[in-house]
């Protein structure tokens, strides 16, 4: 796993500061016994196993940074918040007694999280000289499982510290503008219907995790009488951009749209919307949609082109990420494992990107949930400590909040847990639509109908370009199972399958659908393909493993399954 990596910098390193005024306030050992103390022999020494472990914590974090919760969480425990609050705030009394005037030099506190100056720390010993954090007991199953993943690749944990300094990277996606589409016929009161359009188009593109999105206002700032490629290339920095003309006829309204690769200068697709006055705006959220969708599926299909075939090294940095989700969400067990080395090579070259460890992350959780992993307690522990960082770079980011909500929820079953992180994610990004999609998928799996109905369909609304709409179909099938609304429910099961026809949680709830229509026949046909497919499965595992297990809609389910031949 790549999820954790660092780098000590040994003494004689030219880039720590030879010739320099020496700053260092503190030393840290972390490989063999961990050591703790003044950087002026004499000074001070840290003791106590979870001050210590305190220090490893934040030394091994992007920027030397960690959120309280998530020390709290570690070093005490999750069964009592206030209690966590308190210990955490009685260790910082305690190292501040111990440090006297270099507390405040080394470490910063606000309400949210704790900061370690890394640019005030020497690190001391060798990198595989002794067990990372050898003798090191704290008894607590998060510093455990934090401690776990930190030392399961010890031939990559070596490159954070000289990393640790440096400003986060841009996001590693592609890069997309929209430009106001020109009237080239009409009154110039049309323009603005052309301005507002391409507004519309960028605000629903800018929803996706998987697109990085100019902002309108600096598409407007160019001059739009042509479209000139080396402008747009220069002044933006965009790998795409989406350009087109408006003309207005006395009776109808003609859009036409072209997307085009920066770099390469090909039109990559182009469409055009045609409609009557009285209709063009109330349709315009349809051919909006259709420009986003179409926008989205070009740019993938245009990426999974330029990978196939290619070596790691020779593809460019806002293609990886894209490539591996896509390659994720595909049916194959092959694109599935080619997708792990994608996101791998990202997170090489971009160790801080808190989006590409959630991604990494939800891989780890598909690969389990999907029957695909070959050590399904390492992929869980992979994908928490995945979370987990993401989490530790950027705390309110509203989609690492959801994946690890989706890991809590699907490999621990810490349901809870799991609500508590999408609310989160939905405070910071009342727009996230996977945050929706799966805070519907925990209503449905606990009986919450209505709720998991609306939360689903809002997903829906909001996510026009996500490369895994079978999972949003998916799970709008399950919600609507659990409303009871079986020909709706079937539905979207079927348009599932149609993108990914081997998802057996989307056959279970088509097996479901059927079994409540009566139409049992067909229920069984289904069975019988996922018993060929997957012949370990059985109802009492479903019951076990999955969150809805212990509700009214799993019992349901599992009564659906049964009756179709499931053993």
């Amino acid at each position: 796993m790549e999820a954790y990596k660092l780098n000590v910098r040994l003494p004689n390193d030219p880039f720590g500061g030879v010739g320099q005024v020496d700053t260092k306030r503190i030393e840290i050992g972390l490989f063999g016994a961990c050591v703790v103390r003044s950087a002026t022999r004499g000074r001070f020494e840290i003791t106590g196993a979870k001050h210590k472990g305190l220090f490893a914590l934040l030394a091994t974090a992007p920027f030397g940074r960690r959120t309280r919760s998530f020390l709290q969480d570690t070093l005490w425990g999750t069964a009592c918040y206030d209690t966590g609050r308190q210990s955490l705030r009685r260790a910082l009394t305690d190292i501040r007694q111990i440090m006297g005037d270099a507390f405040s030099e080394v470490l910063t506190s606000t309400n949210s999280d704790i900061t370690l100056d890394l640019s005030r720390v020497s690190f001391i010993g060798r990198p595989g000289g002794g067990e990372l954090l050898e003798g090191l007991v704290i008894r607590e199953d998060g510093f455990g499982r934090w401690l776990r993943a930190l030392r399961l690749n010890q031939e990559q944990i070596y490159s954070l510290y000289s990393l640790a300094s440096q400003p986060p990277p841009a996001p590693m996606l592609p890069s997309v503008a929209v430009l106001p589409f020109r009237t080239i016929t009409g009154s110039a009161g049309h323009g603005v219907l052309g301005d507002w359009l391409a507004e519309e188009a960028c605000r629903s593109l800018s929803r996706s995790n998987l697109i990085a999105v100019i902002s309108h206002l600096s598409s407007r700032a160019l001059d739009h009488h042509t479209v000139d490629i080396s402008e747009i290339r220069t002044r933006l920095a965009v790998d795409y951009c989406v350009a087109g003309t408006l003309r207005v006829a006395s009776d109808e309204i003609v859009l036409d749209a072209d997307l085009l690769d920066v770099v390469s200068g090909r039109i990559l697709w182009t469409r055009q919307f045609v409609g009557p006055h009285e209709t063009f705006l109330k349709r315009s959220a349809e051919g909006i949609s259709e420009i986003v969708v179409a926008v989205g599926r070009a740019i993938a299909d245009d990426t999974i082109a330029h990978v196939a075939g290619r070596h790691l090294r020779e593809i460019d940095d806002h293609r990886l990420l894209l490539a591996g989700v896509d390659l994720m969400h595909r049916p194959s067990l092959r694109d599935f494992a080619k997708s792990r080395e994608l996101i791998e090579e990202a997170l090489r070259r971009a160790p801080h990107s808190a989006e590409t460890y959630a991604w990494f992350g939800k891989w780890h959780v598909l690969s389990v949930f999907n029957g695909w992993s070959t050590d399904p307690k390492r992929d869980t522990e992979c994908a928490v400590g995945c979370t987990a960082r993401s989490l530790d770079i950027d705390p309110e980011n509203a989609f690492a909040l959801t994946i690890d909500g989706f890991a809590q929820n699907n490999l621990l079953r810490r349901l809870d847990t799991a609500r508590e992180r999408y609310s989160a994610a939905l405070r910071f990004n009342p727009n996230e639509p996977l945050a929706w999609l799966l805070s519907g998928a925990l209503h449905a799996f606990q009986d919450e109908a209505d709720a998991a109905v609306s939360a689903t369909e809002r997903a829906r609304r909001l996510s026009p370009i996500d490369p895994f709409q079978y999972f949003y179909e998916s799970l709008t099938a399950s919600a609507l199972l659990v409303a009871c609304r079986y020909e709706e429910s079937l539905s979207f099961a079927n348009r599932s399958l149609q993108r990914h026809d081997r998802h057996i949680s989307t056959l279970r709830t088509k097996i479901a659908a059927l079994h409540y229509l009566d139409r049992g026949a067909e229920a069984r046909t289904i069975a019988t393909e996922i018993v060929r497919r997957h012949p370990d499965f059985n109802v009492a595992d479903y019951l076990r493993g999955h969150p809805a297990g212990d509700h009214a809609s799993g019992r349901r389910v599992a009564a659906a399954l049964q009756a179709a031949g499931i053993p």
